[in-house]
C-alpha cells in the first residue's frame, strides 16, 4: 500500500515523499499513525546521519523514517498476534526496544512514526514494545518523553541506615528541586513530582526566564500542589546574588535529598553538586552533546556526606505503562510539554530548525496539512477562523493546554476516522 512520511536520506536531507509499504508477514502489524511529536534527539540524529549509533548505513539508497514518539491505530494484524490485537484498536509503543540499539524513527525503512502508515516488525511486538491505549492519541504519542522523566525519578535512590541496601526513587517528605525545569521535560517532570507514590514535602522549580516561570505557574499551578500537600516554589535564579545560598535557604539550610540538572550547563551541575542535602541524589538527566561534558565534584562529601550521582537516557516499558495509566486517571499531565500543533507538512521544517522554534513539544498530525501554530495563537487566528476558534475555546477550559477534546474537534474538522 502507499504511504506518506518523512524519510531520512543524509545529513540535513530529510524529505517528506510517498512510498511503497511491502505486505505484513504473519508475525507483523500494520498501524495507521495518528500523530508524533518531534524530539530533539531526531534533530541531532538528522545533523548526524549515518555517524548516528541507532542509524544503519546505506541510507542514501535505503531511507528510514524519521520520528519515534508516535501513536494510532491498528488496521491489519498477522495472524501471530490475533489473539491480542484486533484491527481499529489503538495503540501506544516503547520505541527503546530491549536488548538493541535499533529503534523506530532511527533504524528502519517501515516503522518509524512520521508516517501515514507503518508496519511493527515481529521481534518488536514479541519484546512487548506494542501496547494497548485506552486513551487520546496525544497523549500516548507523548508517554515516551514523559517516561523519560519517570525514568528519572526511579533511578535515584538514598541509602538505608545500618543497611547496604538501598531505597528506589526520589525520598518521601523530602525536598526536591529541578534546575532549568520549565522547558517541556522539565514541566514533565514537575506533572510527576505531584504524582508520585514517594510525595517529596517541598519541589523546586528554578529557571532565568520570567516567560518560562510564568507559563509553568499557569499550567501547573502552586495551588495545585498545594492540595496535594506539597509545597511548589518557582524560582528565577537570575536574580539572586548567590544561587547556593538562595536556594539553601529554601530548605532551611539542609540542602535538597533529590536534583535534578535539566539543562547541560557545567555552572548549573556545579550549584547542583553544592545544595546536595546529606544522602543527597544528583540526577545529570540533560544529555549533554559535549562528549568532554564535566565539571568540579565535591569528593569530600561523597565520602562523609553520602552525596549520589546518576545520570539516565531512555525508559523502560513499565515506564511507558505507568504514563498510560497515570494520563488514563488523569493523576499525570503530559499536554503540559505540548506548546504547537501542525500536519504532516510542517514536519521537515520543524525538525530541520527545532532549536530555534521557542516553546515545548511540537506535535504533528499525520492524516492532514495543517500549518504548525502556537496554541496560544488559537484565539487571535479563530477571530477569522471558526476551526481555531473551537479550539481556542477547548484550550481555554483546559486552563490553556491541549487536551482530548480539541484533539477530537481537529480530527473531526479533517475527516480522520
Amino acid at each position: 500500500m502507499q504511504a506518506k512520511g518523512v524519510r531520512l536520506y543524509g545529513v540535513d536531507d530529510i524529505r517528506l515523499e510517498e512510498f511503497e509499504l511491502p505486505e505484513i508477514k504473519d508475525d507483523e502489524i500494520l498501524v495507521k499513525i495518528i500523530c508524533d511529536s518531534i524530539c530533539m534527539s531526531t534533530y541531532k540524529t538528522v545533523k548526524q546521519g549515518e555517524k548516528h549509533k541507532r542509524v544503519p548505513e546505506g541510507i542514501a539508497e535505503n531511507p528510514i523514517i524519521i520520528g519515534h514518539e508516535f501513536s494510532g491505530d491498528i488496521v491489519k494484524v498477522g495472524a501471530k498476534w490475533a489473539d491480542q490485537f484486533k484491527p481499529g484498536d489503538r495503540f501506544a509503543q516503547q520505541p527503546q526496544i530491549p536488548g538493541q540499539m535499533e529503534t523506530p524513527g532511527y533504524s528502519y525503512p517501515y516503522f518509524g512514526g512520521a508516517s501515514t502508515y507503518a508496519i511493527f516488525p515481529g521481534d518488536v511486538i514479541e519484546k512487548g514494545c506494542l501496547m494497548h491505549n485506552e486513551g487520546s492519541y496525544f497523549e500516548a504519542s507523548i508517554a515516551e518523553p514523559m517516561a523519560c522523566c519517570i525514568g528519572g525519578f526511579h533511578s535515584m535512590f538514598h541509602t538505608i541506615p545500618e543497611s547496604y541496601e538501598h531505597s528506589i526513587g526520589n525520598k518521601a517528605g523530602g525536598d526536591l528541586i529541578i534546575m532549568g525545569g520549565c522547558g517541556p521535560m522539565g514541566l514533565g517532570a514537575i506533572s510527576y513530582a505531584l504524582a508520585t507514590e514517594n510525595k517529596p514535602k517541598r519541589v523546586v522549580v528554578t529557571e532565568i526566564s520570567d516567560e518560562r516561570l510564568e507559563r509553568a505557574a499557569q499550567v501547573i499551578p502552586v495551588s495545585e500542589a498545594a492540595e496535594k500537600g506539597i509545597e511548589l516554589l518557582y524560582v528565577n535564579t537570575a536574580n539572586m546574588e548567590d544561587q547556593v545560598a538562595g536556594l539553601m535557604e529554601l530548605t532551611g539550610g539542609k540542602g535538597y535529598d533529590d536534583v535534578f540538572v535539566y539543562a547541560p550547563v557545567r555552572s548549573m551541575a556545579e550549584v547542583a553538586d553544592k545544595i546536595l542535602a546529606t544522602d543527597g541524589c544528583l540526577n545529570i538527566f540533560a544529555g549533554p552533546a559535549d562528549s568532554q561534558f564535566s565539571g568540579e565534584v565535591n569528593l569530600y562529601n561523597v565520602h562523609y556526606a553520602k552525596h549520589h550521582y546518576v545520570g539516565c537516557t531512555g525508559s523502560l516499558i513499565s515506564d511507558i505503562k505507568e504514563v498510560v495509566d497515570k494520563s488514563a486517571k488523569g493523576l499525570i499531565k503530559p499536554a503540559v510539554m505540548i506548546t504547537h500543533v501542525g500536519g504532516i507538512d510542517t514536519i521537515v521544517d520543524t525538525t530541520m530548525n527545532l532549536p530555534k522554534i521557542p516553546g515545548g513539544k511540537k506535535l504533528t498530525y499525520l492524516q492532514f496539512e495543517m500549518p504548525l501554530t502556537a496554541i496560544a495563537d488559537f484565539r487571535k487566528l479563530g477571530e477569522t477562523d471558526p476551526l481555531y476558534a473551537k479550539l481556542a475555546d477547548s484550550c481555554d477550559a483546559h486552563n490553556g493546554l491541549w487536551n482530548a477534546e480539541a484533539e477530537e474537534i481537529l480530527l473531526k474538522h479533517y475527516g480522520v476516522k
